[in-house]
């Protein structure tokens, strides 16, 4: 683990790598030609695109791929737990090593590129030297100057959810800029998938591909249907139970019936995708520790689960599914800036019998515990301040029946995983 942080941190201090955020496409294409283009050797490449579910999809789809016997690359973000994780390389994560030796070599070009430029050099290098079936990229935020968005004629592009999520990067900070950034330069001549959205962000999609001479495949060609407590995937061909274990909200299954809808039309049968559904499971996404560390802490009649939701249209799908949870529930809260807390807290409102908030450790962007206090207090909650997690965890903990969720950042979910 000390060493993803000091590679972070070396990131962070390096005189040619900006750490803020600087949407462009000149750095980036710069420094692959420079390297010879090897994005031109990546084949059936996949973007996925969008401000919710992101993770979700990839990596279901990844899994269902490599169920069907193939072979996937991918580039995720955020990584939860260690920079690794960024770099998926056909069944392994890269290497420090290899890590390090492509920082080297990008340094050496003497271009001033963003972390997150540099960090998607480092994939696309390596996933060039290796020869697979598929290769995923999972845009960092928005897409038209996303550094992923440097491939001429992808297999196909994905768009999740769309929602606010991401304005502090707008100039006009509007839900119709997002919709445009996102879906407006999807690439012509390929295939395009819609997840779910809400009608009126449907409709600006529909407008702003009005003249893209892609195949585009609507979220009405599939549906989820519940029968007899069961949820299925249906659409004109084919019915699948979505027979999962970790999945729990409404969210969450609109994602994966999403990568399965994209599977099917990639030929991967119908009896491989059934297999794989109850093997799914989502690091930092409504996820339970049953076991380790922190598990052992509790007592016998407190469970406790991570969720990284930190839009306000996450907080809505945490909040849907904590309705139905009858114990009684605690929240242990923290969130970077550049969000928005005050609308996201307040869809919690009636939930939490307790919240207590907290700094995110080795995250410099982290909002104070004292400041996330005060806007729960000030929405009314009954809130306190905690210096870190295990003193959060102190004053949450207690013989009471409940339900303990840690929530508003992908961040700290890392940092609790890695405690436990």
């Amino acid at each position: 683990m000390s060493q993803s942080i000091n590679l972070y941190k070396q990131l962070a201090n390096h005189k040619l790598f900006n750490k803020s955020v600087k949407f462009g496409l000149k750095r980036i294409k710069l420094a692959l030609d420079l390297l010879g283009n090897p994005e031109k050797s990546l084949k059936n490449v996949i973007s996925v695109i969008g401000e919710s579910g992101k993770f979700t999809t990839l990596n279901s789809l990844k899994s269902f791929i490599e169920a069907n016997n193939q072979t996937v690359t991918a580039h995720i973000s955020p990584s939860i737990r260690d920079i690794k994780e960024r770099f998926y390389m056909n069944k392994k994560n890269l290497s420090y090593k290899n890590i390090k030796k492509t920082i080297k070599q990008i340094e050496k070009l003497n271009i001033p590129l963003t972390i997150f430029e540099c960090l998607t050099l480092v994939y696309i290098i390596n996933a060039s030297k290796i020869n697979v079936d598929y290769n995923i990229q999972e845009t960092g935020a928005l897409w038209r100057l996303d550094s992923n968005n440097v491939h001429d004629f992808p297999k196909l592009q994905i768009c999740t959810n769309i929602n606010k999520q991401h304005l502090n990067f707008l100039k006009r900070k509007t839900l119709n800029e997002v919709i445009k950034e996102d879906v407006g330069s999807l690439s012509n001549f390929t295939n395009i998938y819609i997840g779910k959205q809400r009608p009126y962000i449907l409709k600006r999609i529909k407008t702003y591909l009005k003249n893209n001479k892609s195949k585009i495949v609507y979220p009405n060609t599939w549906k989820i249907i519940k029968k007899n407590n069961f949820f299925y995937y249906q659409d004109k061909k084919f019915k699948i139970k979505l027979n999962t274990k970790n999945v729990y909200s409404r969210g969450m299954f609109e994602n994966v019936c999403l990568a399965i809808k994209v599977a099917l039309d990639l030929n991967i049968n119908k009896k491989i995708i059934e297999k794989t559904l109850p093997l799914l499971s989502f690091e930092g996404r409504f996820q339970f520790l049953n076991k380790g560390k922190i598990k052992k802490k509790l007592h016998k009649n407190e469970i406790i689960m991570i969720d990284g939701a930190h839009a306000v249209a996450d907080a809505k799908n945490l909040a849907t599914y904590l309705k139905t949870v009858k114990t009684s529930k605690y929240g242990i809260w923290a969130m970077t800036k550049n969000k928005q807390p005050d609308l996201f807290i307040k869809e919690f409102k009636g939930l939490f019998k307790k919240i207590v908030t907290m700094p995110i450790e080795n995250e410099p962007n982290s909002v104070s515990a004292k400041e996330l206090n005060k806007i729960a207090t000030k929405n009314k909650f009954n809130s306190e301040k905690s210096k870190n997690f295990m003193d959060a965890l102190k004053k949450v903990s207690s013989k009471e029946k409940k339900i303990i969720v840690c929530f508003g950042s992908l961040y700290n979910c890392g940092n609790i995983l890695n405690k436990n």
